[in-house]
């Protein structure tokens, strides 16, 4: 057992803002795991946890966890869950750890599709208050070779399905996604289109990672043979630029601050939005220090 998560199986990823959560696993891996870009579970064969251990782990964070305010979902799509066990599992939070003050959650494309508007409202009654989507990009090219599930339109419709749930939405970006590319290239298509489908989602929150090509995945070995070729920093830079151009969020703030990420920023938009802008030039024309590569990871 962990500090903050118990009877954890293999490894479990979660956001940086879930960092003081109960890490409650109540799935093993993913239930899609085919994406070209992604290591996180490549070796874990997804499965539901066994209801008697979920309730076993919260049983103990009763006990021992009393200073949690937040539950964090996991594995990496925990709304794949059926309907039933999900409302049972927030249920059981509710009953055990009543001073939780928010659940929040994975939940790609694919689990928000097999939920009903009904369904999502009820998780939504029952404590279920942000949910994560990995949009990656708003380019359906660069979606279809990173053999990701659905493409752009389909994650915007059920993006805006979360939303009118009333559930937060907080959506995660790749840099470097299209491979290296400076302007005209397929990069800026896949910066500018990712940086418009981001505005038309308009989440209370979006984060911008750098791709980092990981070894065991798809990618990694299309790199291998020649077939991709990773950006550098100028060019993870002028991503950067392209898809906060193109951002416009009514009210929500956008994070470059991954451990991944070569320029780290936090911005509120649209307040900050050309102070952003900014800081990118100036990275870009040598001005500002990036995060040296020896601290960069997944």
């Amino acid at each position: 057992m962990t500090l903050q998560g118990l009877d954890l199986e293999g490894q479990v990823i979660r956001p940086p803002a879930e960092a003081e959560s109960l890490l409650l696993q109540v799935t093993l891996g993913c239930s899609h795991n085919r994406c070209a870009f992604c290591p996180a579970y490549k070796g874990k064969r997804f499965a539901f946890k066994d209801p008697e251990r979920v309730r076993a782990a919260l049983d103990h964070a009763a006990v021992h966890l009393p200073e949690l305010r937040r539950v964090f979902l996991c594995d990496g799509d925990a709304l794949i869950l059926p309907q039933a066990r999900l409302e049972t599992i927030l249920e059981d939070i509710r009953q055990r750890l009543p001073w939780v003050a928010r659940v929040n959650a994975y939940a790609n494309a694919k689990a928000l599709a097999r939920k009903t508007d009904a369904e999502l409202l009820r998780l939504r009654e029952l404590g279920l208050s942000t949910v994560y989507l990995g949009l990656e990009s708003g380019d359906d090219a660069v979606l279809a070779a990173m053999n990701k599930w659905g493409g752009v339109d389909e994650h915007l419709r059920q993006a805006a399905r979360a939303r009118a749930a009333g559930l937060r939405l907080s959506v995660t970006v790749l840099l470097g996604l299209a491979g290296r590319g400076g302007p005209g290239s397929p990069a800026e298509d896949h910066a500018r289109a990712t940086g418009r489908a981001l505005s038309r989602m308009d989440p209370e929150q979006a984060a911008a990672l750098a791709l980092m090509v990981a070894p065991g995945t798809p990618l990694h070995d299309r790199q291998a043979r020649g077939g991709f070729t990773p950006q550098d920093d100028a060019g993870l830079l002028r991503e950067l630029f392209w898809l906060l151009e193109e951002t416009h969020l009514t009210k929500g703030l956008f994070f470059s601050n991954h451990a991944s990420n070569p320029l780290r920023l936090r911005l509120r938009l649209p307040r900050d939005h050309e102070a952003g802008l900014a800081a990118v030039r100036e990275a870009l024309a040598g001005d500002a220090p990036l995060v040296p590569q020896a601290y960069r990871r997944l």
